[in-house]
């Protein structure tokens, strides 16, 4: 059957469900020669909503109040659409269904004898259940799935990653299919799949790859209910199957505009709110505006990931009479699907710098980098040293030893260094690159080289209840590719003031015997503590994923020597072996949190 995604809709019919969005229940309308029709419900199944649910985003139909319905359709004249559908329920699309009866009828008029317009009732997942007004929708955590999606910029898509045995790991794309991938989505609260991914198109994953050569049939209640094997052998990383599902229309790109930029893609962000009754076009305050509130932006506009966020906009030209701030104080926690969902001040708008030139500005990007620490690396590196102060001195000067070194002798006394290597991985689908120019970038004497970004990791040591025992230090890195996977060449080097960045498929390796490389733990008692390294921790580059930007480890201390064991990537591991691991939630900036 040849009917394209815009050939086909729900239509509303009572009142009750016109209000809502999305639009969960009505009839089902076929555009045929330029006029919408209704289809015959004499030879309509349940197997049809299904898929036709599917498509517009819902993953499961529900049965409906049909009398209402045929009183509705007894005053109507109906025009109908000379076919009637046949399909198996586990198609992607109403297009892979069969077509089924020619109705009887003379001409363009199809009767539908004895029956009515056929009607679909809709259940929508949770995160889309309709409101009435567009009151606050909070972002909700779901109960432990068994299956996630990561690194995908829109709502409904991404890498598809499967729990097993307490560990994430990822599905091998052999066989993968519409059919398999629609019962991730379902499974996830999304509709049908629009799209199967093969070939790690969404990034990468780490770790196991836990499912291979997937056969479902489409109606499994989880993937992991389907015929699969789990012998990966010959598969990796680069086979990683990814998915786009159908998501229902909720209007939220209609809510917001970029306006200004050079392209679509950019520009000063301008928000619709009501203000004394009317709808007004406004900016955003940009005070606190950052990578996490743009990435937001980016995701409603259905633009992909942000790029940058930017606290002054005076060089985009935006619409004058939508220079007042409308919305202030917004606070992101990044999984929203609106900007009107995250932190805001409501009504009372405070921004002291006012809109205008300061509104806020985002530019968003298909693709974006996604950096990754190698866990095993720093676990086998891992060792103490006692390293004289006249060596030190250049470490001192650059603040990466413990505030005690100062009152310590030159000549006679030591450090005690907790020293390993760092090898950071860009497992995205775009290089990253330091937010700052050249012109920025500062000269490091004990490395020698310019450092693109002076925070790039905090290494610290905390102990189990997570209070930070050693001061750590916030690591600045010049960036370049070390290393690279054997197709991909290198682009960037630290020498002579050489570009700098991590290319997709390289990793940058900081060795365990270069200054400041350590965590000074000269002060530390014997005992047992937790150490916690993060990248890009103030979210200074965007990336497509954060959640593995943490490594925590479980490390012991006696005194003389130190062992590192259980090193791993935040989001490897279900929640409540995490919770096993550590008794707190451990920190994911360099401020001891409030317990």
């Amino acid at each position: 059957m040849n009917i394209q995604v815009e050939d086909i809709r729900i239509r509303a019919i009572l009142a009750t469900y016109r209000k809502r969005v999305p639009v969960t229940e009505g009839y089902v309308e076929v555009k045929d020669e330029g006029t919408w029709k209704q289809i015959c419900d004499r030879h309509w199944t349940m197997k049809n909503s299904r898929v036709v649910c599917g498509m517009f985003g819902f993953p499961s139909e529900r049965k409906y109040n049909t009398n209402v319905y045929k009183m509705f359709a007894s005053r109507r004249k109906q025009h109908y659409w000379p076919y009637s559908m046949d399909c198996s329920g586990n198609e992607a699309h109403i297009s892979s269904c069969k077509l089924g009866n020619h109705l009887t009828g003379a001409g363009k008029n199809s009767s539908c004898d004895n029956g009515m317009p056929a009607v679909v009732s809709c259940v929508p997942g949770r995160a889309f259940a309709p409101s009435s007004h567009s009151g606050f929708r909070k972002a909700f955590r779901q109960e432990q799935p068994l299956v996630r999606l990561k690194g995908g910029a829109n709502t409904g898509e991404g890498r598809v990653e499967v729990l097993k045995n307490g560990e994430w790991g990822t599905v091998c794309d052999d066989n993968w299919n519409l059919v398999s991938a629609s019962v991730v989505c379902r499974e996830l609260g999304f509709g049908s799949a629009k799209e199967a991914i093969t070939g790690a198109r969404l990034g990468q994953g780490m770790g196991p790859i836990h499912l291979n050569e997937i056969d479902c049939t489409g109606f499994e209640k989880s993937v992991t209910d389907c015929k699969f094997n789990t012998e990966s052998q010959g598969c990796n990383h680069e086979e990683d199957a990814a998915v786009r599902c159908n998501v229902p229309a909720m209007g939220f790109q209609n809510q917001l505009r970029l306006s200004g930029g050079r392209n679509p893609y950019e520009g000063r962000v301008e928000v619709l709110a009501e203000r004394n009754g009317t709808l007004r076009w406004g900016t955003v305050c940009s005070h606190n505006w950052g990578t996490v509130e743009a990435m937001v932006v980016c995701r409603q506009l259905g633009l992909g990931f942000a790029s940058h966020a930017f606290q002054e906009t005076w060089y985009w030209h935006g619409d004058v009479s939508a220079d007042d701030v409308v919305m202030s104080g917004v606070k992101c926690s990044g999984t929203e699907m609106s900007l009107s969902h995250c932190r805001h001040d409501g009504a009372h708008v405070s921004c002291p710098r006012g809109g205008g030139r300061f509104g806020a500005g985002v530019s968003c990007s298909e693709t974006a980098p996604d950096l990754v620490l190698n866990a095993e690396l720093v676990e086998q590196t891992a060792y103490l040293e006692d390293r004289p102060m006249f060596l030190l001195q250049c470490a001192l000067e650059e603040n990466c030893l413990a505030s005690s070194a100062h009152n310590t002798s030159l000549t006679s006394d030591y450090r005690r260094l907790l020293r390993f290597s760092s090898q950071i991985h860009n497992n995205g689908q775009s290089d990253f690159r330091p937010k700052n120019g050249r012109h920025a970038w500062v000269w490091h004497d004990c490395h020698r080289h310019y450092h693109s970004m002076e925070v790039f990791t905090h290494y610290d040591l905390l102990n189990l209840n997570g209070t930070k025992v050693a001061e750590g230090h916030k690591a600045s890195f010049c960036l370049e590719d070390t290393e690279c996977e054997a197709d991909v060449q290198k682009q960037y080097e630290c020498a002579n003031f050489g570009e700098q960045g991590i290319t997709v498929g390289c990793w940058d390796v900081y060795r365990h015997d270069i200054d400041c490389q350590w965590i000074d733990i000269t002060d530390v008692p014997p005992g047992d503590y937790l150490f916690q390294v993060v990248i890009n921790p103030n979210y200074e580059v965007a990336e497509s994923d954060y959640s593995n930007n943490v490594m925590k480890c479980r490390s012991r201390y006696d005194g003389q020597r130190i062992w590192m064991y259980n090193c791993h990537i935040g989001g490897s591991f279900s929640e409540e072996t995490e919770q096993k691991f550590e008794h707190f939630r451990g920190l994911t900036n360099n401020v001891v949190s409030a317990r």
